[in-house]
């Protein structure tokens, strides 16, 4: 039997620190970065979604940043064509395709194989959906499907309907056990960890370094180019809170405690998520024996 080809993936929690040590292990096993992560495919939000920077890439090849318009939304379909295309053509120069990134759905969608049929708007649907609240939205999809709800940010109308869209349409999305079969590639899934403490005082100073980098600013350009505020709720997080307070909805310091709040709870619907997947190895990056230890079964793993 033909060998798979083999891939790595990095991925964890927003704040642990996953860009770097896929940078490091990039640096060491000559790979290429494919970005997973939903909200950085779009351009100009590079701030607001913790985009890396071109110093600190360190020369390493970065793909699935900036590839979509933000007005328009990008679907986990799209991105499993444009990775697996990434995929081929990383190989073909004899380098690892390193998988990185918080989006749990989006690198699923890559290892296991699953195919996801195109899900057209069901405008009946919507109609009845629009007019419940986030609570009720929410309920209907616990009951249609379970594993979906654990991980959805609850707090968004649109992703909330656009998920029972799907569930009606396809039932629930497949454990991982069930699509293992349909792998295409031979898999090293590293996950970072950190304890909660920590984590949470690492979102808090990172969601206030970005706002003095600029991040207000960010998202009042976008405004001025086009992207509405109604967009900006649909993206979520940083978009939704800095949006509401540049609209005069919110006062900073809210906007910052909702904010902080917020991505705390997304950090645990992405422990969620990963946590199902037993084969993951994990690790904390602040600790060294781990970092070599795990460095040691990347090159195991490859050779």
């Amino acid at each position: 039997m033909k060998s798979k080809p083999k891939i790595i993936v990095i991925l964890g929690q927003t704040s642990t620190g996953k860009s770097d040590f896929a940078v490091q292990m990039a640096k060491e096993i000559s790979g290429e970065i494919i970005s997973a992560d939903s909200r950085q495919v779009y351009k100009g939000m590079d701030l607001g979604t913790g985009k890396i920077t071109k110093k600190e890439m360190r020369c390493v090849p970065h793909h699935l940043l900036d590839v979509a318009n933000p007005k328009k939304v990008f679907t986990v379909s799209d991105y499993k064509k444009l990775a697996e295309k990434k995929i081929k053509e990383i190989i073909k120069r004899g380098n690892v395709p390193i998988i990185c990134g918080g989006t749990g759905f989006y690198i699923d969608a890559i290892i296991s194989g699953q195919v996801f049929p195109e899900v057209p708007p069901n405008k009946k649907l919507r109609e009845q959906l629009i007019k419940k609240s986030k609570e009720e939205l929410y309920k209907i999809l616990k009951k249609l499907d379970k594993n979906r709800a654990e991980t959805i940010d609850q707090n968004n109308p649109v992703r909330l309907i656009r998920a029972i869209e799907i569930a009606q349409a396809l039932g629930t999305v497949p454990k991982l056990a069930d699509v293992g079969r349909l792998q295409k590639y031979e898999v090293l899934k590293i996950g970072l960890t950190l304890p909660d403490e920590l984590l949470k005082e690492r979102i808090y100073k990172r969601i206030l370094l970005r706002i003095k980098k600029g991040m207000i600013k960010e998202v009042e350009n976008l405004y001025k180019k086009g992207l509405s505020w109604k967009r900006m709720e649909e993206l979520g997080l940083e978009y939704r809170y800095i949006s509401q307070y540049l609209q005069g909805k919110l006062t900073k310091e809210t906007m910052i405690d909702k904010l902080n709040i917020e991505t705390w709870h997304y950090a645990k619907r992405q422990k969620t998520w990963f946590k199902r997947d037993k084969e993951t190895i994990w690790l904390n990056p602040l600790n060294k024996n781990e970092i070599k230890s795990v460095e040691k079964k990347i090159k195991d793993f490859l050779k």
